[in-house]
């Protein structure tokens, strides 16, 4: 089946980043088109889901819980009360001196959110439906890209059911291994770090207090990160469920890996230095390589990329689906500019021509650049166990921790605002 090309702007993949991007430009009363792979949840399939509590979480910034409000999503995450709102950060090296703390214990202020992928998900794809929304918004489910086609006016797409759809503006927000960009023929940039991360959901001892937690190992990294309560006995004694994220080199992985959950939860609990107590429960234990990658560019005619598209990032700092977030507001921002543009000079070209993506790319490229390779140097500086490196480290540390301005600034950055 032909379908017209009413559209303007077609976003294949319907994960957190490109369902965000596909409503702010549908709140803004932008025609768009959502492919998402992914089958169509009924209410019962969801309710299944949110049962359960996810290991994984995503710490969400301030810029990216803004960006939801706007949106119309966070106001239904709030209302799930399915969120670990979080106060103060802690950082230490377990062998060093000196420990970064953000956040004030006196008047506590909001630095963040934890908040498990399909909650997130959940209160994205209710948006849908609502009626600012669904008269500019065109969901597809189920159903994979079997081809690309440029044309010199934008892009023709064909979906393994055979339907087609034509868009002036393709977005590829298909995850780390996007067909969009290989069909695109963007060339990437990879690193390995050989690294391998454990994560899952542990209970601890003593409460987590809303507060974030990294220590830094000799030759590895751990996160402890607020999960919200789901039971109502967790309800009753709260703030004692985190996730955890362990980034070792691949053979302590592999081996951490194969023990008993009874004795992974010690090894968790040694590896913070029993900062809450005993890990008294541990659930949904998996793990994934962990490397980072970069497209060579961002954008082509009638294209571009956003989110694990474009770039991906090492966990350490949970920046990853900040940075997508990012992403949207920079994308969404000369889109519009280019729109009223277009309003204002009739003559001048339509949506979202090269020169538009380009100022998208300029805005984004260099930024997330430097943050994947900030990340990786701090991997490398805290789990290098030559001596002289670790001095310095540790020094540096204890110096920092004391800088007020400085350590301000560290927050400011983090919170993407």
């Amino acid at each position: 089946m032909q379908h017209n090309p009413k559209q303007t702007t077609l976003i294949i993949g319907g994960g957190i980043v490109g369902a965000t991007l596909a409503l702010k430009l549908a709140k803004g009363q932008r025609p768009v088109t959502l492919i998402d792979a992914h089958l169509h949840l009924t209410a019962s399939d969801w309710d299944k889901k949110i049962s359960q509590r996810d290991a994984r979480v995503f710490a969400l910034s301030l810029a990216s819980i803004e960006l939801l409000k706007q949106v119309g999503a966070w106001q239904k995450i709030a209302q799930s009360a399915r969120k670990a709102d979080y106060t103060q950060m802690q950082v230490w090296q377990m062998n060093g001196i000196g420990e970064l703390k953000f956040g004030n214990d006196d008047n506590p202020t909001l630095l963040g959110s934890m908040v498990e992928p399909f909650i997130i998900e959940k209160a994205l794809y209710e948006r849908f439906d609502d009626d600012d929304i669904s008269p500019f918004l065109t969901v597809v489910h189920g159903q994979k890209v079997v081809s690309l086609t440029w044309q010199t006016d934008g892009y023709h797409v064909m979906l393994d059911n055979g339907d087609t759809y034509t868009a002036k503006l393709l977005v590829g927000a298909d995850g780390r291994a996007s067909m969009v960009r290989q069909q695109a023929g963007i060339a990437l940039d990879t690193l390995s770090y050989h690294q391998t991360a454990i994560c899952g959901a542990i209970k601890t001892e003593q409460p987590h207090n809303a507060t974030a937690r990294q220590v830094f190992l000799d030759d590895s990294i751990l996160a402890l990160l607020p999960l919200a309560d789901v039971s109502d006995e967790d309800k009753a004694n709260p703030q004692h469920w985190q996730s955890i994220v362990w980034s070792l080199p691949t053979d302590k992985a592999n081996a951490l890996l194969q023990l008993s959950k009874d004795e992974l939860a010690k090894e968790v609990a040694f590896a913070s230095g029993y900062a809450l107590g005993d890990v008294v429960q541990i659930e949904s234990v998996a793990s994934f390589p962990l490397n980072a990658q970069h497209a060579k560019q961002y954008v082509k005619p009638n294209l571009a990329l956003i989110g694990d598209s474009a770039h991906g990032v090492h966990p350490l700092a949970g920046q990853g689906l900040n940075l997508g977030l990012l992403d949207v507001v920079a994308l969404v921002a000369v889109l519009q500019q280019d729109f009223e543009r277009c309003c204002a000079e009739p003559s001048q070209k339509s949506w979202a021509d090269f020169a538009t993506l380009q100022r998208y790319e300029r805005k984004r490229y260099a930024n997330n650049a430097m943050m994947m390779h900030s990340f990786s140097g701090i991997n490398w500086l805290f789990t290098n166990q030559f001596a002289p490196i670790q001095q310095i480290r540790n020094e540096g540390v204890s110096k920092v921790s004391k800088i007020k301005p400085l350590m301000q600034f560290f927050s400011k950055k983090a919170s993407g605002i």
